[in-house]
């Protein structure tokens, strides 16, 4: 009981409020790739086709996405168009850019490790080498 208690008390950043909880939702990021990947802007029809949500939890997340500024919405007629808003995810990448050379150290030791794999794969196939 002393549990739920604790839980019912912590605070918690609304997710309107904080661009890394609204992106920390699997289907959020899905609805930002469809909108990157898209030439224009996507009614939300689209998006529900493309990311496979009904158009009532579409249309929450990307209220979420808008609150925070990850999205751009227009009104054309009776619909509403989204975009993706370039300027607010350029802030979630330049904070992420931190953490680069934790992933490219990595990349590297894997890259080498194939050149070396490879190399010997050739010696392996060189006729010029064999018995050497």
């Amino acid at each position: 009981m002393l549990k739920m208690a604790y839980v019912d008390s912590m605070v918690r950043t609304a997710t309107t409020l904080d661009v890394f909880n609204a992106i920390g939702d699997r289907r959020r990021r899905d609805i930002l790739d469809c909108l990157a990947r898209a030439p224009s802007e996507r009614a939300v029809g689209e998006l529900v086709s493309e990311v496979g949500l009904d158009q009532p939890t579409t249309s929450k997340h990307l209220r979420v996405l808008r609150e925070v500024g990850l999205v751009n919405v227009r009104r054309a007629g009776r619909h509403r168009l989204y975009s993706l808003n370039a300027h607010a995810i350029k802030a979630v990448h330049d904070w992420t850019r931190t953490f680069e050379r934790f992933w490219q150290h990595q990349l590297t030791k894997i890259k080498e490790h194939a050149e070396t794999a490879h190399r010997a794969d050739q010696q392996d196939t060189d006729p010029t080498k064999k018995g050497t």
